[in-house]
């Protein structure tokens, strides 16, 4: 059942209720399909949960940004839009995905589906000339049971970081290709990459590039800079002086991963500019560009794990308990 509420407190109280009893909820919502969404503002940067409705279709993960048939768009897709890892929580579990919204005669699509199995949400478009965002939320990480071994040590999950952004930059660059393809030569104006979302019957439509390609490279885009930012501040802040501690000989690395990390934030930059006017690039500087900065990045994912898998992998996770601490209540 679809969800929305202009009252904080309101949400609040369904957000408690969906914590403390496993994903389940009572009063209106009572046995609907229910998820929390946690977004990060847009301009704020802090962080904010809201309880959706969702719908799986196709194989993905769908939420509806209906806003209760409200003429703008909710919140929490202005920010997806800018930010799009987020954060899912459906039952007893959490996890982090990518939020991308589907566009044209896909989200056509999509939404037909949604309801077919939630109505409501055909209701709230009835109301309201603007198109309803369809957003797939995509597990960042692997399914449960599937990847690489239990992680055991920092090195194990640094390992794991640089899997996701490795494989991150490989989809970006697959979903180029994708895009060119579609483009035929790739010389003229793209019009399948547009911002928002599209009903599949405007110019272009049917013709040309498959329309929604270009949100989503973009969204993949953001979400590997999203996550390679915030890794290597978490690096600069916490891992890098917390390890020149106990480890002063290799201070001299630590810095120099650290001025890495400057140069790639110019490459960070310089990725999302480049992906910013696909839609007119030429397909083989696009592409040169495109596997310049991949190369950058790649380079410094391997020296930084040849200078600090080593040391990692002799510092366990979950950490040990401090001396003098007990599994034990205390008091």
């Amino acid at each position: 059942m679809p969800m929305s509420s202009p009252h904080l407190s309101f949400n609040q109280s369904i957000i408690d209720e969906f914590r403390a009893n496993a994903g389940k909820v009572g009063g209106p919502f009572e046995g609907g399909d229910l998820l929390l969404l946690t977004t990060t503002g847009a301009r704020s940067a802090t962080e904010h949960t809201v309880p959706l409705g969702f719908v799986r279709a196709d194989g993905l993960l769908l939420v509806v940004g209906s806003a209760g048939g409200a003429d703008r768009h909710p919140a929490w897709y202005h920010n997806l839009l800018a930010r799009p890892m987020v954060r899912v929580e459906i039952g007893t579990e959490a996890f982090e995905a990518i939020a991308v919204p589907a566009e044209g005669a896909r989200r056509d699509q999509l939404f037909e589906q949604i309801v077919r199995t939630a109505p409501g949400y055909g209701d709230y478009q009835a109301r309201t000339t603007r198109i309803l965002p369809v957003v797939a939320l995509e597990r960042s990480g692997p399914e449960p049971g599937e990847g690489p071994e239990r992680v055991v040590d920092l090195a194990g999950k640094l390992r794991e970081i640089h899997t996701w952004l490795r494989a991150q930059l490989r989809q970006v660059r697959a979903e180029a290709d994708a895009h060119f393809a579609d483009a035929g030569t790739g010389t003229g104006p793209d019009t399948g990459t547009g911002q928002g979302t599209g009903t599949g019957t405007g110019p272009g439509a049917g013709t040309g590039p498959r329309i929604g390609l270009g949100l989503q490279l973009r969204q993949h885009c953001l979400a590997f800079c999203q996550s390679l930012e915030f890794h290597h501040s978490s690096e600069d802040a916490h891992m890098f002086p917390g390890l020149a501690r106990h480890y002063p000989h290799l201070r001299d690395v630590f810095d120099r991963l650290g001025e890495e990390h400057r140069t790639l934030a110019r490459v960070q930059a310089e990725l999302l500019t480049l992906l910013g006017g696909i839609g007119t690039a030429d397909p083989r500087r696009f592409r040169a560009e495109l596997d310049r900065m991949t190369r950058e990045l790649h380079d410094h994912l391997d020296r930084e794990e040849e200078s600090l898998l080593p040391v990692l992998a002799s510092i366990p996770l979950p950490p040990p308990p401090s001396p003098g601490t007990t599994s034990g209540t205390t008091g």
